[in-house]
């Protein structure tokens, strides 16, 4: 069961955008997610007639290792862990480690 999964609110631990908020937009595999606003790059783009493309300079979110992440708890304001609970009907959940309340799917 992946911890961080598309639609939380993260907030970035590591790296040069540290302290920033942004919701996952996409899991790009097991271990990278791409979260909106964040690791923004800018890429040099030729001009392509066929598709009405301009050339030019377009700023691309690019993905980032879920190690550089954590979950965003908006009742406590800040950073979290998350753990995984087990229901009395055998389901998994996901829980905040702070205060294990449970984390709405969004």
């Amino acid at each position: 069961m992946n911890k961080i999964r598309k639609g939380d609110q993260v907030i970035v631990i590591a790296g040069r955008d540290k302290g920033k908020r942004g919701v996952v937009s996409l899991r790009e595999d097991d271990s990278h997610v791409v979260v909106d606003g964040i690791n923004l790059v800018k890429k040099h783009t030729k001009p392509n007639p066929l598709k009405g493309a301009a050339g030019g300079i377009v700023e691309k979110t690019m993905p980032i290792h879920q190690s550089n992440i954590a979950i965003f708890n908006v009742a406590a304001g800040k950073a979290d862990r998350v753990g995984i609970k087990l229901q009395a009907d055998g389901k998994r959940v996901r829980v905040y480690k702070s205060s294990g309340e449970e984390i709405k799917a969004a």
